[in-house]
């Protein structure tokens, strides 16, 4: 690379760091603000809350990246401008392809970095993130039990417990579930324990806490007659997810599979993950597709403002245009991936929005570096053309 080169990309690094540490930091934050209200709100420590925090990150990230890499092009670009730097090198002979090289070398760094978010880091945190969700969920302990207090998890069912033992007993439970009207039933117990769902066949799914209660009676209110039926049991296991609704893991999202896994789904996956083949290779391919927008935002940036030349009052008119054409792409690839999604066949739609782009930034970097004369020029040649 010329000393030139290296002067840019330095430039372009410098920026591109700093506007994708402003805009994680305002995405961040807005999310962190309803994870807070969620968790601090179900009794969870500070620790769980960073936790969550820091798995949606990747996510995050890759979203921001392609919008940093266009910003530092073009602030980069328009202070070379306005300093007269650019013209300077222009005027060494350096045309706009030679100085589009530095654009995309630091395009292709990006690009490369949203690969690694797109192919491991997102999938791996989702997951993650979807496991610690699940078993958040499940403590029933930290969002509904308190001792020495009537608390109501859902409409219909009131829970009491008089005293939680240091080792996690429950002793004197009282739990009435009157969500059913017809059907009106009372526990009592003089222990209960809570235990953890287990998963089943190893696919990530759970079946949910129980309630085991010792020593304790059932009492039944049913019938139109309100016949009382009264119950003793000495021990007896209740499905208590299926009793307050609690949330547990049914099963992965497509978004934590693994890159090779969606390109070559097998039935089974399919039916665990409820969704359509074209669903899988429209998210396998946008996980390659996705990095090639980096690059297109900077190609479009630097081939628009090099369609001005040095102006007193900047190039906010080809800022307005590379604006423009990003909204543009964007709006186009939303509509390529919903078209992806309806037809396995259409998967190549997902890399349309990129090419097309790139496609554009090279045209308009050809434009830029034609000659081209300025009005005055050509009257002026009229005015000394001899007359016949």
């Amino acid at each position: 690379m010329g000393r030139f080169d290296r002067y840019l990309l330095a430039q372009l690094l410098a920026l591109f760091g700093f506007f994708s540490l402003v805009l994680v930091g305002v995405y961040w934050i807005n999310r962190a603000v309803v994870l807070f209200d969620q968790l601090i709100g179900d009794g969870q420590s500070a620790l769980v809350f960073l936790e969550f925090s820091l798995l949606t990150l990747p996510n995050v990230i890759r979203l921001v990246l392609p919008i940093s890499a266009f910003a530092a092009t073009v602030y980069v670009i328009n202070r070379l401008a306005a300093e007269s730097e650019l013209v300077v090198v222009q005027a060494t002979g350096f045309s706009v392809m030679r100085l589009a090289r530095p654009i995309l070398i630091f395009g292709g760094i990006v690009a490369a970095m949203l690969l690694v978010l797109t192919h491991l880091l997102v999938p791996a945190s989702r997951s993650a993130l979807a496991l610690r969700t699940a078993e958040i969920t499940e403590n029933v302990t930290a969002r509904f039990l308190n001792e020495g207090q009537f608390m109501h998890p859902s409409s219909g069912v009131t829970i009491y417990i008089k005293t939680i033992a240091p080792n996690g007993e429950l002793r004197d439970l009282f739990l009435s579930d009157d969500r059913n009207a017809e059907n009106r039933v009372v526990y009592t117990a003089r222990r209960a324990l809570l235990v953890r769902g287990e998963k089943g066949d190893g696919s990530g799914v759970t079946t949910g806490p129980k309630l085991l209660m010792f020593d304790g009676i059932s009492q039944t209110v049913s019938g139109p007659d309100r016949r009382l039926a009264i119950t003793r049991f000495a021990d007896f296991t209740y499905d208590l997810a299926a009793l307050i609704k609690i949330g547990s893991r049914t099963g992965r999202s497509i978004e934590e599979l693994p890159t090779l896994t969606l390109l070559t789904p097998t039935p089974d996956v399919l039916a665990e993950i409820g969704k359509s083949r074209a669903a899988f290779l429209q998210e396998a391919h946008a996980r390659f597709a996705t990095p090639l927008l980096a690059p297109m935002g900077a190609a479009l940036a630097f081939a628009c403002l090099m369609l001005g030349g040095f102006s007193r009052f900047g190039l906010w008119r080809q800022i307005a245009v590379a604006v423009g054409l990003l909204i543009l792409a964007q709006m186009a690839n939303t509509a390529a991936t919903s078209a992806a999604m309806r037809s396995d066949q259409a998967w190549p739609l997902v890399y349309a929005t990129p090419v097309l782009g790139l496609l554009i930034a090279f045209a308009l970097m050809v434009y830029a570096q034609m000659p081209r004369r300025r009005p005055h020029d050509t009257a002026a040649g009229l005015a000394t053309r001899p007359a016949a």
